[in-house]
């Protein structure tokens, strides 16, 4: 767990509350909010929060301000990074249901397109950045989860080193990857602040930072990015209902990144597949990695839309990915 220190919750506050719209605000969902620090902060800015803490040792404090308050602060015992386990039975707690969530919360589903319901912050839990990014990704594009409540915006620390992985261009090596392509087709990518790793403290034991190390990408900070879903993510053949596809299409492309496109396509025994491409602009000889985001959901819908095209030849393989990643 990180504690963001008392001058980079004035930050996150800013960064919070920048382009906020007129009339009602959204509830701001804050995750593992620890001593306060942040709560404070944003409280005394008049911001409605719901805090979600999962460590029973925080949970005093916090609710002594709750009942200091007149309804401004809200305190859940619970882990956001725990939400919808897969588990028959009773759901014990910190882990929790998005739907008993959203209840106590006050927070009704809007329409995809309509504005944003909820902004969460929180910081991704450092052991489990990718698995984090995973699990939040499929949510998002099959709108289960805290997505069945609209385009929920997430405010998330992440290392810097997974902020380079989602906002990577085309063909540069390593970063760009399959979830580069799957986080910029279904949102949009803001980053809000950069904070050196030396800025928040630490309650583990021996006090140090369990900073993750990188050989190929920058890892000096801690990266504040805003994660909004796309108005227009649910237009054309992409649905939530065949997303699992799309999403394993995109996987499957990219396991080789330096492998041609047309390669991959006549792996799937499209017999038309250089055709699809130039329908596309295309280029039959462009690598895997240096296709766009948007290439990828063209290419998509366009195997949608054709008799080449059937679900079959994925269906194992997303079936076994998804129980892997929850």
């Amino acid at each position: 767990r990180f504690i963001a220190c008392p001058h980079l919750a004035r930050t996150v506050q800013r960064c919070l509350q920048d382009g906020a719209s007129p009339g009602p605000q959204p509830v701001l969902l804050e995750c593992a909010p620890g001593p306060g620090i942040l709560t404070r902060t944003l409280l005394n800015a008049g911001v409605r929060v719901v805090a979600l803490e999962s460590n029973s040792a925080f949970l005093p404090n916090l609710q002594s301000l709750e009942n200091s308050l007149d309804g401004q602060l809200k305190v859940i015992y619970g882990d956001f990074f725990r939400l919808d386990p897969l588990v028959t039975g009773t759901v014990k707690p910190p882990a929790l249901c998005s739907d008993k969530l959203f209840e106590t919360m006050g927070v009704a589903a809007v329409p995809w397109r309509a504005d944003v319901p909820v902004k969460i912050f929180g910081f991704l839990p450092q052991k489990k950045e990718r698995n984090m990014l995973w699990r939040l990704l499929f949510a998002l594009y099959e709108c289960s989860s805290i997505y069945r409540y609209g385009r929920v915006e997430l405010n998330i620390f992440m290392s810097e080193k997974e902020y380079k992985v989602l906002t990577a261009k085309p063909g540069e090596a390593k970063a760009y990857q399959a979830l580069t392509v799957l986080w910029q087709v279904g949102c949009e990518i803001q980053l809000l602040h950069m904070e050196p790793w030396s800025s928040f403290v630490t309650n583990l034991k021996n006090g140090g930072l369990a900073i993750p190390k990188s050989m190929w990408l920058p890892n000096d900070h801690l990266c504040l990015v805003r994660l909004t879903p796309q108005q227009n993510l649910f237009t054309g053949s992409l649905e939530p209902t065949n997303s699992a596809t799309f999403i394993f299409m995109v996987k499957q492309c990219l396991a080789k990144p330096k492998s041609k496109i047309a390669d991959r396509l006549n792996s799937w025994s499209l017999d038309n597949g250089g055709k699809l491409l130039s329908e596309l602009e295309i280029p039959k000889n462009a690598a895997t990695r240096n296709l766009y985001p948007e290439d990828y959901r063209r290419l998509f819908e366009a195997l949608q839309n054709s008799s080449m095209f059937t679900e079959t030849w994925f269906h194992d393989e997303v079936l076994g990915s998804i129980r892997n990643i929850n």
